[in-house]
């Protein structure tokens, strides 16, 4: 005798719960990752024509309609190359890899960086800051080396040093730049002489008749790279001038210490100071002004970067306006670097110098 097995029951939907499309995906399942296969196939088109589209290479020529198919079905896939493959291939990236300076720079120097970053993407080029805080050397040219940047630009040339530049064209590097008061061997040099603000500022004063100059030399870690050589560019200045003589004046970002460094201030005898920029200028300014000194009466006083804020102290404040290379001319020169590396190492002298006056001096 057969059994006929009872009929269950159709399950009962829950009370209120919606019902699901029958093709819906159950929530937290993962989505497969789009492949530039898929892409293909949407698009009508061969893997490798999706590659040249999508890499943009120029070698190969595709026809403007098949160009914008490609993207268009990438944007609606949401297809992204996927770059690490792609270095592994060519050996690099489009990547260019600007280290992050040891000490905090200036809105200057900041706004430089920004309009670089801007140009270079122009050239298809990605931009990566690496925080590399505290490597140097060949270390830190090895943590860079990992991601197979096609270009560097490093901050610091000391840090960098010759096998540091050799390590990082051994893992692919084309361009290797770096940007700062001294050379690396093997690297493309950004020189950027700062006696040249210190001079600038020194030859200013001594036309304004001051022969007694002191020199504020930030007490800050790190700032050394910037306050020694401005010193040594005003003793250069001061040198080609009879009877001329410069002080040190050691000075922390501090309201203390300014107050410190002004307490029996006539007794320095100056007449002029280059405070090294203008934030420390008006620390010192404002000390002085407590003090009972007058600016430019007593002693005139000469900042440097002409930020806005030397137009709004009282006296205005005479500056050194540093002069930085436009980031598209920088770009365009780390761009055909790229494309015909093996030359010889080129220096680029890129920093200029002349001073703004105004009443402080």
């Amino acid at each position: 005798m057969v059994q006929i097995p009872k009929q269950q029951p159709a399950p009962v939907p829950a009370p209120d719960a919606p019902n699901s499309p029958p093709d819906s995906v159950p929530q937290g399942t993962p989505h497969s990752v789009p492949t530039s296969a898929d892409v293909a196939r949407l698009a009508g088109v061969s893997r490798a024509t999706v590659s040249y589209v999508l890499n943009n290479t120029s070698a190969v020529r595709i026809s403007e309609p098949t160009r914008r198919r490609v993207h268009a079905a990438a944007k609606e896939l949401g297809y992204v190359p996927h770059a690490a493959a792609r270095s592994l291939r060519a050996g690099h990236s489009r990547m260019v890899l600007m280290p992050t300076p040891q000490i905090a720079v200036g809105p200057l120097f900041s706004e430089f960086i920004n309009e670089l970053q801007w140009a270079l993407s122009r050239f298809d080029y990605t931009v990566v800051q690496y925080g590399s805080l505290g490597l140097t050397g060949e270390e830190a040219a090895r943590a860079w080396a990992e991601l197979r940047p096609v270009a560097v630009l490093a901050p610091d040339a000391i840090a960098l040093g010759a096998r540091g530049v050799a390590v990082l064209k051994r893992s692919g590097a084309k361009a290797v730049f770096t940007l700062g008061p001294q050379r690396a061997d093997g690297a493309h040099a950004l020189l950027m002489d700062q006696r040249l603000v210190g001079r600038a500022a020194a030859a200013h004063l001594l036309a304004q008749g001051r022969r007694r100059i002191g020199v504020v030399v930030p007490e800050e870690p790190g700032l050394e790279a910037f306050s020694r050589p401005r010193l040594d560019g005003v003793r250069a200045a001061a040198r080609t001038v009879e009877g001329c003589a410069v002080t040190e004046l050691p000075l922390a970002y501090t309201e203390d210490s300014a107050a410190r460094l002004v307490d029996g201030w006539r007794s320095l005898g100056l007449d002029g100071v280059f405070a090294y920029n203008d934030e420390y200028a008006m620390l010192l300014m404002r000390a002085l002004q407590d003090e009972g000194v007058t600016v430019p009466d007593d002693v005139a006083v000469v900042g440097a970067d002409d930020l806005m804020l030397a137009r709004l102290l009282r006296p205005r404040l005479s500056s050194v306006r540093i002069e930085l290379p436009s980031g598209r001319g920088l770009a365009e020169l780390v761009d055909r670097v790229v494309r015909e590396p093996g030359g010889r190492p080129e220096v680029h002298d890129v920093l200029g110098a002349s001073v703004v006056h105004r009443e402080s001096s």
